[in-house]
């Protein structure tokens, strides 16, 4: 069997990263086409080339979800999702998906899903009209099945929110109110924590874990680097190509750019 041509949709350096160290022991041999950061950017990719055999995709990409991609392009390969959000799960199958591994990825579980990418594989890979539009990826699946439309209608269980972090401080370790916190920081693989008062806590969690774990009504992913609490914005202004700049307090080390693609998600956010 020749190697797998494998596609990564992930707009974390560091998860690509660690993905693709472990694609190295669960698939030797496997060819990495291209690592894809944005919506925009994979459905140019995939207009351009012929299918992989297999997509391996976070759900949040730096303009949007991934799931936008398949709802936009016909997909003819399977997917194995790859994320810290659990709330998709349901589209994610409905989007060629095989298999949902929830970060930190582990090994023996992407051993498992990618084992199942070769019965998967030769039925999508099926000829497929060229004639069937953007919406052809429904075919492939029997979405309209009465198990399907039950759970579309069950009312989802409302997970609670993490509402303290364990800190040290010294020698001490301390249980500190997620109100407390202004803002979370990624920089070199490392997370902070920046309290309203200045104080800074290194936490053991990555940015897209703390974007699932937080209450969205309280806390927004600015970008690839920052995660805000409302009380930590001052104010947004105006920057180059429809980005915001905002000023945040305690203000980081960096500017906090807004890509013009969130910047109106950000302020029906901070309206309520």
């Amino acid at each position: 069997m020749p190697p797998l041509r494998i596609l990564i949709f992930e707009d974390e350096y560091p998860a690509a990263e660690r993905l693709q160290r472990l694609l190295t022991q669960a698939a030797p041999g496997a060819q990495v086409l291209a690592v894809l950061d944005t919506v925009a950017g994979a459905l140019a990719w995939l207009a351009a080339h012929s299918a992989p055999d297999l997509i391996l995709s976070d759900i949040q990409l730096a303009d949007g979800l991934s799931l936008d991609i398949f709802a936009q392009t016909l997909v003819r390969c399977p997917v194995i999702f790859t994320t810290a959000h659990v709330q998709y799960a349901l589209q994610a199958f409905r989007a060629n998906g095989i298999d949902y591994l929830l970060k930190p990825l582990k090994l023996p579980e992407l051993q498992a899903a990618l084992g199942k990418v070769k019965g998967g594989s030769d039925a999508l890979k099926t000829a497929v009209p060229p004639e069937l539009t953007r919406d052809a990826n429904a075919a492939l699946l029997p979405f309209n099945s009465p198990i399907e439309r039950l759970l579309d209608a069950l009312p989802q269980p409302q997970r609670p929110y993490k509402t303290r972090f364990l800190v040290q401080q010294g020698e001490a370790l301390l249980p500190l109110p997620a109100t407390e916190a202004a803002w979370f920081g990624s920089r070199h693989e490392t997370v902070t924590l920046a309290t309203h008062d200045g104080r800074r806590f290194v936490v053991d969690y990555t940015l897209e874990q703390l974007e699932s774990l937080l209450d969205p009504s309280q806390f927004f992913r600015l970008n690839r680097q920052l995660i805000a609490q409302l009380p930590a914005v001052r104010r947004l202004v105006p920057h180059l190509g429809g980005r915001l700049l905002v000023a945040l307090a305690p203000a980081p080390t960096e500017e906090v750019l807004v890509s013009k693609e969130k910047a109106s998600a950000l302020k029906s956010w901070l309206e309520g």
